[in-house]
């Protein structure tokens, strides 16, 4: 899922604390040229789609093919280890470009950065179609979330340059916010359609859909002339070092369980990645254009919402892999019948989209996550009580209203609490880091599940329990227990503080 804010700047489009610099040709959205009213002409109707479609695609793609991970595994002979690359490498691709992809859409221009992206996302996903080899469909999925990485900082900031702040702005950020939500919950009900008439179906179907996003946004997306820009503006060392990191980091972890946590291996990678990691904080702290301002991690609030969300994303990705082995590979549900059964957290979220604004003006965020991530915790715990001869109403549906009710309080407290107080000039990157921190915790995550629920190194038995399964789900809920008590421990120190400044205005009367 995608972070959007209900409204926005057009500095809050960017991903890196860059001063603008794109120049407005005569043919592009100009102060007095951008969208003021309600009455949209056909033209930025058209606009809107495009921008909402390529956010839909990049959700409905990660979902569908989660769906269809027992199906790629049984006829390609896959292990869990390789399935969950299928979905971390999307992840991946998708988180560690993140911020570089904002860089990007601004030095090079949004309209150019967005259509390549999109072009590319669609290119892919027919080329995948054909592919029977794990290491290609992987490496591909990487490349599929890095055109992601670059569409949605690219999309946002149309909308905020093309939409004038005030109703029309508002409007189309909640259209966009719809898009993604339903995107991904969508995906599961698709996802079920199209395995059930074969898997390779889910990586082809995103990509006629591009191509017509594509073909619409040749003709509505404006124009706009860039300065000339060098490497240097890029950070390319500190993507790079970021990356490297966080995929070795994924494969140690993965390879675990076969290597054996303590081999010479598996640390020798655990070191590296360590070693990578801290060179990207010596490059962002000595490039003058880095990535990442490392001073924005000083607020408290902004650490916390992405610390939530890492937790939240994460937790959530690792059991709907497990899960869906589960259903498909020991239950024996078709894949149709698996996405059904997680379509009442989807119908949840899409509910809540549209309401959740009011309730963030009421209600503290930080309170509002704490019981989201209960609900993510009591879900998960209530599915703990798993049995093969258990109903759908007994063992799934409370969890899934749960995990809905979860993402319906979290998802948008997270977003809001992450740029709440935020320079105008950093809100970008606030929120760019804010996707970044969900999908790496979902792909950290979902390999600790992955590597716990291979460890056994059985293969499934029908109408049985995965091997490992319970300690898998249990990994997490315990990262979700984490950051529910770190959320706690926040609210505590809030009201301490608010305790002592009353006993202060006491005082001084």
């Amino acid at each position: 899922m995608s972070r959007v804010t209900s409204s926005c700047t057009e500095a809050e489009a960017r991903t890196a604390p860059l001063l603008p610099v794109t120049i407005p040709s005569p043919e592009s959205p100009t102060p007095d040229g951008e969208v003021r009213d309600l009455n949209w002409s056909a033209r930025t109707w058209v606009l809107l789609f495009v921008l909402c479609g390529a956010l839909f695609l990049d959700g409905l793609d990660l979902s569908m093919v989660g769906v269809a991970l027992p199906s790629i595994g049984s006829d390609l002979h896959l292990d869990g280890s390789s399935l969950q690359w299928i979905v971390s490498g999307y992840i991946l691709g998708y988180g560690s470009l993140l911020l570089l992809g904002g860089r990007a859409s601004d030095l090079l221009g949004r309209r150019r950065v967005f259509l390549a992206a999109v072009a590319v996302f669609g290119a892919v996903s027919v080329i995948s179609t054909f592919l029977s080899n794990d290491l290609a469909l992987i490496a591909l999925r990487f490349v599929k979330g890095a055109s992601a990485a670059f569409t949605v900082p690219a999309g946002l900031s149309i909308i905020t340059t093309t939409y004038a702040q005030g109703p029309a702005r508002n409007r189309a950020l909640s259209i966009y916010t719809v898009c993604g939500a339903s995107g991904f919950s969508l995906g599961l009900v698709a996802g079920g359609l199209l395995t059930e008439i074969g898997w390779r179906m889910t990586f082809l179907a995103p990509g006629p859909v591009a191509i017509v996003l594509l073909l619409a946004g040749l003709k509505v997306i404006p124009h706009v002339a860039t300065a000339r820009v060098d490497l240097r503006h890029f950070d390319l060392p500190g993507a790079l070092t970021s990356t490297l990191s966080l995929l070795i980091l994924v494969y140690a972890v993965v390879q675990a369980p076969n290597e054996g946590w303590g081999s010479v291996r598996t640390l020798g990678l655990l070191a590296l990645s360590a070693v990578l990691m801290a060179a990207f904080v010596v490059i962002e702290l000595r490039h003058p254009h880095p990535l990442v301002r490392l001073g924005i991690l000083r607020s408290s609030a902004l650490v916390h919402a992405n610390l939530s969300a890492a937790a939240m994303f994460g937790g959530y990705s690792a059991f709907q892999f497990v899960v869906t082995l589960y259903v498909q590979n020991s239950l024996g549900w078709s894949p149709i019948t698996m996405s059904m059964a997680f379509l009442p957290t989807g119908v949840l979220v899409v509910a809540s989209a549209l309401k959740m604004e009011a309730v963030l003006d009421r209600v503290n965020t930080t309170v509002l996550i704490f019981f989201g991530l209960l609900a993510f915790i009591l879900a998960y715990v209530l599915f703990l009580r798993v049995d093969p001869d258990k109903s759908y109403a007994d063992f799934m549906l409370p969890t899934m209203l749960l995990l809905g009710i979860g993402f319906a309080l979290c998802f948008p407290s997270v977003s809001a609490q992450a740029t709440n107080g935020v320079a105008d000039s950093e809100q970008g990157l606030a929120s760019g880091l804010l996707n970044t921190s969900m999908q790496v915790g979902g792909a950290v995550v979902l390999a600790i599940s992955s590597a716990v629920l291979s460890a056994s190194g059985t293969a499934p038995v029908r109408h049985e329990l995965l091997p490992g399964m319970s300690a898998a789900i249990s990994v997490a809920a315990g990262v979700t227990l984490v950051a529910l008590l770190f959320t706690a421990a926040r609210l505590v120190r809030g009201r301490a503080r608010k305790d002592s400044g009353a006993i202060a205005a006491g005082n001084a009367r």
